[in-house]
């Protein structure tokens, strides 16, 4: 959440913001309201003023004036009603609020879509192959990996059932990402809810932005995480950390579900944009002054499991119309994709600095008895499973259609090839 400071004193700075962004922020509306919140409060605290005035002349005489006690009654009415009132401009106002968008950094890429964006650089080149590559969702069935028949029997389209050695090798993949972030980058894994609550989803920034593409389950007011960034935000909600607790570093594998209402008709061929995924998240919270270091850092957490998976990728920075509500600079990882001949978006490192610890009160103090500040938060994906799934059958697939499995997972698959079943 943006401070109303912040659009009350440098209102055009946020405008232009919100304009390279493409996104129609109600700025006028929370000014409005802001004069309204701090007139009420002017003349609340006035009449306050006035009120314990008249009580120390009242104490002080011996006779009650009649017209100060009519006074009286009628200002501390008057008090009641603007107090009324300011509980309604609150609500209203932090409503607003909560929906405005992060101000990109200075140096963020200006551009409304992914037309924009920036390729940092490329690491990897795909090797020449003497057969046609093929792409995964052709591979999974053949080798009995990936069966898209029986997801739809399931749950309907964009499901699917990975059976045998498919279903290995993404716990593999998962296990693996797991240990190789905890002993290589520092992370500490987190288990978390599936479901969380309205406040949880609020506090991340998901809500109200990213509403329409989430499960939610109306009787209790829960939501399916549609990544892991929801739960480890609030992990320290309300929390004020002490002196020398910075900085934290999160990883976390969940499954996501996504409703991807706004891809109808895209890429609707294979697990590349489904509903259910599994993901494994990496998160930090950091003081202001390193967060922009940790996010260099952050992206290359990403990257280095593409690089020990000797897959060929990626790096590109996200231009203003790209980045997420909460983020103010950003960089996606793409894998290449030889089968489907594509680049997949495996992670993409976002730095929040403070929008998201304002809506989750997350504070800590630079040094013993400082005066609390806000965290900065980033957030990566360390990787998207699904994705990164289709880069390992893609990139490793044989003439024979056997899939050679990448040597960093072999002692966590306890095999290194997937092969057709037998006739």
């Amino acid at each position: 959440m943006i401070s109303i400071e912040i659009i009350r004193d440098q209102t055009d700075l946020v405008r232009t913001a919100m304009k390279n962004r493409g996104y129609d922020a109600p700025l006028d509306d929370v000014l409005d309201l802001d004069r309204q919140r701090r007139s009420a409060i002017s003349e609340a605290d006035e009449l306050r003023a006035r009120r314990n005035d008249v009580s120390r002349e009242i104490g002080k005489s011996k006779d009650k004036p009649r017209e100060l006690i009519d006074e009286m009654r009628q200002v501390g009415g008057r008090i009641r009603e603007l107090e009324g009132v300011l509980r309604e401009l609150d609500d209203v106002l932090k409503e607003r609020l909560l929906s405005i968008p992060n101000i990109p950094q200075d140096d963020a890429p200006i551009g409304l879509d992914d037309t924009a964006n920036i390729v940092v650089r490329s690491v990897g080149i795909a090797p020449e192959k003497s057969f046609e590559l093929k792409p995964h969702w052709e591979l999974g069935p053949s080798l009995d990996a990936i069966d898209f028949e029986r997801g739809v029997k399931l749950s309907g389209s964009r499901f699917y059932v990975l059976h045998g050695k498919g279903a290995t090798l993404q716990r593999a993949l998962i296990t693996w990402m797991l240990n190789f972030h905890g002993r290589e980058h520092g992370y500490t894994e987190v288990y978390l809810p599936y479901l969380v609550g309205r406040d949880t989803m609020t506090a991340s920034g998901h809500l109200p932005h990213f509403q329409e593409e989430m499960y939610h389950d109306e009787e209790d007011d829960l939501w399916m995480l549609p990544t892991a960034e929801p739960g480890i935000t609030s992990l320290h909600r309300d929390e004020i950390l002490e002196a020398g607790a910075l900085p934290l570093y999160y990883v976390a594998h969940t499954p996501c579900w996504r409703r991807e209402k706004f891809s109808a008709g895209r890429d609707t061929r294979g697990i590349k944009r489904v509903h259910q995924f599994e993901k494994v998240e990496m998160y930090k919270f950091v003081e202001p002054d390193s967060s922009s270091d940790e996010l260099q850092k952050l992206v290359a957490d990403a990257e280095s499991v593409a690089a020990a998976l000797e897959i060929p990728y990626r790096v590109l920075e996200l231009c203003t119309g790209d980045l997420s509500a909460p983020a103010v600079k950003a960089f996606d990882v793409e894998m290449w994709a030889p089968g489907a001949e594509e680049w997949l978006e495996v992670s993409s490192c976002s730095n929040c600095t403070d929008y998201q610890a304002r809506r989750a009160m997350i504070r800590y103090r630079p040094e013993r008895g400082a005066r609390p500040r806000y965290v900065h938060t980033l957030n990566g994906s360390g990787l998207g499973l699904s994705r990164v799934m289709i880069a390992v059958l893609e990139n490793y697939q044989q003439e024979d259609g056997s899939i050679v499995i990448p040597e960093v997972l072999r002692p966590y698959t306890g095999f290194d090839k997937i092969e057709a079943p037998a006739n």
